[in-house]
């Protein structure tokens, strides 16, 4: 195979050369469209078409302990680059203590039943596909010679081609000494050989040799299939469990590689510890639920390790999950007092308390409009992000207390100095200010050797000596970002995860961090900054959203978890006519993000839409069902908007830190472009008919929300020139939105220069009137694009305005109500033919889960169970 640095097969580059394979040569590769680093597996031979579909189902594969798999070639596999020991270097260290043996297993059979469930064996499991992370996070690899069950991939007639393939019944694959007895001799086999392997590598971990031994192949085949390891060399606590796995009779084996996992659980690491209570959903009210826990926080002469503890509770109807992008149920320090946001009487959201033990919670005047809330060391005051500005709130009645401004805030925390640690900006560092208000003073700084452009979701630890942060080269998918920790007297600063976000610090002496929907505990050394043992899944299901970094769970000091469990997607895309009536216009529910545009024809709509972990541009075909990613960048791709010949989409993106406006191909090809290169956050709306004038929002700390244009030179082409952005609107007040009429002449656009938010119109371009359209309120605004009528959205539903011009004068009639719909949602556009619109809906808030919150008791013990702390 002649390959060499620096080729490029498609859009990966070749770096350097990894090892050598069974299947080929094994490169580092760098993805020019996403910019990331990957790991390319080359074969011998072309895959086949078998291969191919079998690939994309280990592709779908989602889990923490898996290594992804991006892509396929021809010849060649794209996957995820783990760094880091494999096992098999780690077992050649010498023998793996049992309790670090337990943890790597527990670990590889996560990941082998998430296979099995999705009809995916692996078939050649060995330490030398096994990654050690250094964040103690394990991975297995090279899912490419997994072969997939019969009843996995629908019957075809696709013609099978003498190229390179899975294997059949008959060919031996793998590698020998971790082969069960089926397999050294040909046969099929099904999950039960990796059960098999599984039981191998745990044997070599725990004993530093392998079950069999043999000078050449055929020796080693005779020995699986007539002689049985030496068992006393396995430690009795997983003796059986090895055994079992290693069964020669596959009927008599092990069947289920999650029962394995249940036995490690169930491995006592000194003595056994107490049984655990498990309580389901209770059936009594959220007062007697919260009643209990509180009862059970301050029960006297407990024992000194305590069985967890599982309240699943209702906070009842209104509880808001999804506002800003951080936790919106959040206890106090010392667990006895909750807060959360709920939609008030008046239809706004705010913030809420109550104590544990009371039955009825207050709401807190002030907080409307908050989120991202978080309590101060004391629990006696609550830091929150409403309008643009960072402010605190009292809980013993000393009001709101406005700190500092923040336009695009991603996290705080308040520290016992007195000091909040706070995000101000998508791409600012970390900041200091004092609680009471004063100038925010940067605390972290970039690393530009790496690439980050963003630093978020801070935490102070106690004694305000240190802070834990997420650190990214993207916005986009937070799964592959790092969790840091600086000291705070001497600006010290160490990676502690690879691959996580959202990290916290937990008393129990536990570093908590988020991956792929499930919540990870390493034991951390915070004195000296590093992770003092491998890290575990202890909580699987966790809502966390990735393309922003935030998961929604809180820590008290006292050992109380609360969490929202992972929602699944519920927002729709749908037809509405006038008369209020729905109707599907995509199968299924997925997460939209921001706007949704037709098509100049109206057969496709653009949408930022989140598929997996990352937001992204897609192009849907509604006639055929068809959905197109037209972008693959792990930032955020979102705000699409259709150049009037349809050719092209102008969109907001993150790309390399800044979030402003990108240029593409509305058909997927080609690359992104960028348009515009500015600090300041920005957002693309409306074409003027010509498409050589493009109109934006841009956000700034002095003015908010300000109309922008930006001219485009060959706007025919991939790659257009734009000139130098100019204001169209610069006030002191919040302008957005901005939608050119069809001809040219007019903006329509939302501003609250009225307190309210309404719509105006402006002649377009140049100086002239201002007309204002809607009257208590109004937002979204869109033209109709075949008549005479301005649309927008109030809480009733979609309003119409017919106008006409006179002159130099837009002449608005008076708005009527187009189509009722009190629970529209934020994103819509009207067809075409101006008979319809295609709207996202969400489902209706009395049926929604996100009001139910998950509390753990005791959680600490059990961190101290799962992920021993090295005493000191």
């Amino acid at each position: 195979m002649s390959l060499s640095a620096g080729e490029r097969l498609g859009p990966y580059e070749l770096l350097s050369l990894i090892g050598e394979g069974g299947m080929g040569e094994v490169w580092k590769a760098r993805d020019t469209r996403l910019g990331r680093v990957v790991a390319l597996k080359f074969s011998k031979a072309a895959f086949s078409n078998r291969f191919e579909r079998e690939a994309r189902l280990v592709a779908a594969l989602n889990h923490p302990n898996i290594c992804t798999l991006h892509d396929i070639g021809p010849n060649y596999l794209v996957m995820e680059l783990v760094e880091g020991l494999t096992l098999a270097e780690r077992i050649g260290k010498g023998t793996i203590p049992l309790g670090e043996a337990i943890v790597i297993a527990k670990q590889i059979a996560d990941a082998l039943e998430a296979a099995h469930e999705n009809g995916i064996i692996h078939r050649d499991l060995k330490p030398a596909n096994v990654k050690l992370t250094a964040g103690g996070n394990v991975k297995v690899l090279d899912f490419g010679l997994a072969k997939a069950t019969n009843d996995s991939i629908p019957p075809d007639d696709d013609t099978e081609t003498p190229t390179a393939s899975l294997t059949q019944p008959g060919e031996v694959m793998g590698t020998a000494a971790y082969m069960p007895p089926e397999q050294a001799r040909g046969e099929a086999v099904d999950k039960r050989a990796d059960i098999w392997a599984f039981g191998v590598v745990l044997y070599e971990m725990v004993t530093g040799k392998r079950p069999f031994a043999g000078k050449t192949m055929s020796d080693l085949f005779v020995a699986v299939l007539t002689k049985e390891p030496e068992w006393d060399a396995v430690p009795l606590r997983v003796r059986r469990l090895v055994r079992r796995c290693m069964e020669k009779d596959p009927k008599r084996r092990l069947r289920d590689i999650g029962d394995a996992r249940l036995e490690l659980d169930e491995v006592p690491e000194t003595a056994p510890p107490p049984a655990r209570i498990r309580l389901g959903v209770l059936p009594a009210s959220l007062a007697v639920a919260l009643a209990l826990l509180a009862a059970y926080h301050w029960w006297p002469a407990l024992p000194a390790s305590l069985p967890l503890v599982r309240l699943n509770v209702d906070l009842g109807p209104g509880v808001v999950s999804d506002v800003g992008r951080g936790p919106t149920v959040i206890l106090s320090p010392d667990g006895t007092r909750l807060v959360y946001l709920a939609l008030a009487g008046s239809g706004k959201h705010q913030l809420f308390t109550r104590k544990l033990d009371q039955e009825q919670a207050t709401p807190l005047a002030g907080t409307e409009g908050a989120n991202m809330a978080f309590f101060s060391p004391d629990g006696q005051s609550v830091g929150f992000f409403a309008g643009k500005k960072l402010k605190t709130i009292s809980l013993l009645g000393r009001g709101v207390v406005e700190v500092c401004d923040a336009p695009s805030q991603r996290g705080a925390s308040w520290g016992e100095d007195g000091k909040i640690y706070v995000v101000l900006d998508f791409n600012s560092p970390i900041s200091s200010v004092p609680a009471q208000g004063g100038e925010a003073k940067p605390v972290t700084e970039m690393n530009k050797e790496k690439g980050e452009i963003t630093h978020r979701w801070p935490q102070v630890l106690p004694g305000a000596q240190a802070i834990l942060f997420t650190a990214h080269t993207v916005v986009g998918n937070f799964d592959e970002a790092t969790i840091e920790m600086q000291s705070l007297r001497t600006g010290r600063r160490k990676t502690l995860v690879t691959g996580g976000h959202f990290g916290r610090y937990a008393s129990s002496g536990h570093l908590l961090y988020f991956r792929k929907s499930a919540l990870y505990a390493a034991p951390l050394d915070a004195d000296r900054m590093e992770l003092s043992g491998p890290a575990v899944v202890v909580q699987e299901g966790v809502w966390g959203r990735v393309p922003s970094g935030a998961a929604f769970l809180d820590l008290t000091r006292t050992g109380i978890l609360v969490y929202m469990k992972e929602k699944p997607p519920t927002e729709t895309l749908e037809w509405l006519d006038s008369t209020g009536r729905t109707q599907p216009l995509r199968s299924g529910a997925s997460s939209y993000v921001d706007t949704i545009r037709f098509s100049p024809d109206g057969k496709r709509l653009a949408m930022g839409t989140v598929e997996g972990v990352n937001l992204d541009l897609w192009a849907y075909e509604w006639e055929r069902d068809k959905m197109t990613r037209l972008t693959f960048s792990p930032s955020a791709d979102s705000f699409p908007v259709w150049v009037p010949n349809g050719k092209h989409i102008a969109f907001q993106s993150n790309v390399g830190g800044k979030t402003n406006l990108y240029w593409i191909r509305a058909d997927g090809g080609g690359e992104v472009v960028r348009l515009t290169d500015s600090k300041n956050v920005q957002r693309p709306y409306s074409f003027t008919p010509d498409g050589k004038r493009l109109a934006f929002e841009e956000e700034t700390a002095q003015t908010g929300s300000d109309l922008w244009t930006v001219t485009l030179e060959d706007a025919e082409s991939d790659h257009p020139k734009t000139g130098k952005p100019e204001p169209f609107l610069q006030t002191a007040f919040n302008e957005s939105a901005p939608m050119i009429s069809p001809d040219g002449r007019w903006v329509a656009y939302q501003s609250d220069e009225s307190r309210s938010t309404e719509i105006y119109v402006r002649k377009f371009p140049g100086t002239g009137g201002k007309w204002q359209i809607s009257t208590g309120g109004g937002d979204s605004p869109v033209w109709s694009k075949n008549g005479h009528e301005l649309f927008y959205r109030t809480r009733e539903g979609i309003m119409a305005a017919s106008y006409t011009v006179n002159g130099e004068a837009f002449v608005a009639g008076k708005p009527r109500l187009w189509a009722a719909k009190k629970d529209l949602g934020r994103f819509f556009d009207p067809s075409p033919d101006g008979k319809r619109f295609a709207i996202v809906q969400d489902e209706a808030p009395d049926q929604r889960s996100s009001n139910h919150v998950t509390f753990l008791q005791n959680f600490h013990d059990e961190l101290r169970r799962r992920a021993p702390v090295e005493r000191k």
